[in-house]
C-alpha cells in the first residue's frame, strides 16, 4: 500500500499557441476566447488589439511586443519565457493577431516548446491577409480575375541584395499579392513591382487596422499609391492588396455593413 503523504511529482503545464484573428472579438474561434479566458498567463504582442487584450485582466498578461523606448522583445526572451512559466505548471497561452503560423514565428515558438520538452497545443486563427481585405469588400481570390494568391512580408528591402522575395516572379504570376507590415516600405515594392513589368494600373488597396473600431480603406493604383497613403496618412498595422480584386471593392461599398451594421458611404474614404 502506498503512502498518500508522498508529495507528488512536479506537474509541467501547457502552452498553447493561439490566432486572435484580424482584430474583432467576434472573429476569435470560440476555443481561442475560452483559453483567453482560462489562462493562468497570456504573453501577446499588440497585434491583437485592445479589444481582445481588454478580456484578459492586467495580472494575467505580459507584454512581448513593443518595450518602453519602442524596442522590441527579443524572440528568445519569449521562447525562455514559455519554457519557465510551463516548468512552473502553468496554462499559458501565447496570443498572436491572426493566425500562429502565417509571419507570426509560430512555428519558431513551436520547435522550442518541443526542445525544451514542453507539451503545447496550436489554435489556428482567421488569418489577417485573407480576412482584413474580406472585410474590406476584396476577395483574395476571384473567378474572373485570379486564381492565386501570394502572401509576402513588407519588412524587407526589395532592393538588398538577397531578398527572400522574388518581385519579379510575383510580377510574372499574375495573382493577388498581399503584402503584410508593408506601410513604411510600400514605396520600394511597388516601385519593385513597376520594375518587373507590373501595369502602373494595377489596382491596389491599403486596410488598416481591419476589423478593428476604427478600420480605414484607401484605394488607388501601383503608380499612385504611395501619394494616396501619404494623402490618407495611413499607418501600421496595415495590409497591401496588389491586382485586379482590389478593384472589387468599388463595385459593393455602398452595399458592405461595418462592425456597427452601418453601410459604407460611396467615397468616405
Amino acid at each position: 500500500m502506498s503512502d498518500s503523504s508522498e508529495p507528488n511529482e512536479h506537474r509541467v503545464g501547457k502552452v498553447y499557441l493561439v490566432g486572435s484573428g484580424p482584430g474583432d472579438p467576434e472573429l476569435m474561434t470560440v476555443k481561442a476566447r475560452r483559453l483567453v479566458e482560462e489562462a493562468d498567463v497570456v504573453l501577446h504582442d499588440k497585434l491583437p488589439g485592445p479589444e481582445i487584450l481588454g478580456l484578459v485582466p492586467e495580472e494575467r498578461r505580459e507584454d512581448v511586443g513593443k518595450r518602453a523606448g519602442g524596442e522590441w522583445t527579443p524572440q528568445e526572451y519569449t521562447n525562455r519565457r514559455l519554457v519557465e512559466l510551463a516548468e512552473e505548471g502553468k496554462m499559458v497561452v501565447r496570443l498572436k493577431g491572426g493566425d500562429p503560423f502565417v509571419f507570426g514565428r509560430g512555428g519558431e515558438e513551436m520547435e522550442h516548446l518541443a526542445e525544451n520538452g514542453i507539451p503545447f497545443e496550436v489554435v489556428p486563427g482567421i488569418t489577417s491577409p485573407i480576412g482584413g481585405p474580406g472585410v474590406a469588400g476584396i476577395p483574395v481570390t476571384h473567378r474572373d480575375h485570379t486564381s492565386s494568391v501570394s502572401f509576402v512580408t513588407g519588412h524587407e528591402d526589395p532592393t538588398k541584395e538577397e531578398s527572400a522575395v522574388d518581385w519579379q516572379a510575383l510580377a510574372d504570376t499574375g495573382g493577388t499579392i498581399v503584402v503584410l507590415m508593408g506601410v513604411g516600405k510600400l514605396p520600394q515594392y511597388t516601385q519593385a513591382l513597376l520594375d518587373a513589368g507590373k501595369s502602373p494600373e494595377t489596382p491596389v488597396a491599403l486596410v488598416e487596422r481591419a476589423t478593428w473600431p476604427d478600420m480605414r480603406v484607401a484605394t488607388g493604383t501601383l503608380e499612385t499609391i504611395v501619394d494616396v497613403r501619404d494623402s490618407e496618412d495611413i499607418e501600421p498595422p496595415a495590409i497591401t492588396v496588389i491586382g485586379e480584386v482590389a478593384a472589387t471593392r468599388e463595385r459593393v461599398v455602398t452595399f458592405l455593413a461595418n462592425r456597427t451594421g452601418e453601410y459604407e458611404e460611396e467615397g468616405s474614404e
